[in-house]
């Protein structure tokens, strides 16, 4: 088992991924620096291997499954996770993994927006979408993650064993924040500097559809982990809606005996009937979400005791 291994998912980063590797090497010298090429059509990889990293293959293409097989495939007390595009300053990566390896965080999140981002990022709908993803999951699920989206991070050896990755793409990173969260794992933040990429350096992430998976994928998260307060809203909606469009009706029916617009009131029926089954059915599902938590924390303690034994 490593003590820190870094971990580099990497696709066509060519012009940036020697001088990582070598930043990474001169900030944490006894860590082991592993490189997922993700069929990558330059040369990172002999460039990777050149500067000292071990390269390995994710042929799925898509970071989140690189990091599925990142996850599965290293042994590690402590992983700090990093971008090759030298876009992040390594002169918190040491701050970052003592807070895992001597404060037991089970993550530990780089935070850009606190620093340089929304000066040094060129790409304004980012900076937008950025801070409507903190704001949106620090409102729903009632915790203070200061950035949502970012690459830099540090995880203790329970969070990644315990941690399922179902998605495939850039919406990785909410998947692992609300993960943390949900669990009531313990998460830190550390202010990181940001740099844009240099110049000629393109980013893989598509503003406008990477951003709406985003947002789908926090959803679906919302659902699952919360559903007595998604369903309970929906039912909310359901019922004001059809209170709306039937209190005219009631009102002519108290005042002449007779009932307008007759098929309005039985889609209306319709409607509030529909808001108790979505107010049940959250019910049922929160049942099931505590199970869960409770069958999550047995899995914690098996994995917290794996890892006893190997180190």
């Amino acid at each position: 088992m490593d003590k820190i291994a870094v971990l580099i998912p990497c696709y066509n980063e060519a012009q940036t991924i020697a001088k990582v590797v070598s930043d990474v090497k001169e900030a944490l010298p006894e860590a082991v620096v592993y490189v997922y090429d993700n069929n990558s059509t330059d040369d990172t990889a002999k460039l990777a291997r050149a500067a000292g990293a071990v390269i390995r293959r994710e042929y799925k293409q898509g970071k989140g499954n690189v990091i599925r097989r990142m996850f599965r495939e290293i042994d590690a007390e402590c992983y700090l996770m990093i971008d090759g595009d030298d876009t992040y300053p390594l002169d918190c990566a040491r701050e970052m993994v003592d807070k895992v390896l001597g404060h037991n965080a089970d993550m530990v999140v780089g935070d850009r927006l606190s620093s340089t981002y929304f000066t040094e990022n060129k790409r304004p709908f980012h900076n937008f979408g950025n801070s409507l993803m903190r704001f949106g999951i620090n409102s729903l699920f009632r915790s203070d993650i200061k950035d949502i989206m970012t690459g830099y991070r540090a995880f203790s050896y329970e969070f990644v064993k315990t941690f399922p990755v179902f998605s495939k793409g850039f919406e990785i990173e909410t998947e692992m924040t609300i993960h943390a969260v949900n669990y009531n794992m313990q998460v830190e933040n550390v202010v990181v500097e940001y740099r844009d990429r240099p110049e000629g350096s393109v980013s893989k992430l598509n503003t406008y559809s990477d951003g709406m998976r985003v947002i789908r994928k926090m959803l679906q998260l919302y659902k699952n982990y919360k559903p007595l307060r998604f369903f309970g809203a929906l039912c909310v909606l359901l019922v004001l809606v059809a209170a709306v469009f039937m209190i005219p009706i009631v009102d002519v029916y108290l005042k002449t005996g007779l009932v307008p617009r007759f098929p309005t009131l039985i889609v209306c029926g319709f409607m509030v009937l529909a808001g108790i089954q979505s107010f049940f059915a959250g019910m049922i599902l929160e049942v099931m979400a505590a199970k869960d938590k409770r069958d999550f924390e047995y899995r914690l303690n098996r994995v917290y005791g794996e890892h006893k034994e190997k180190r």
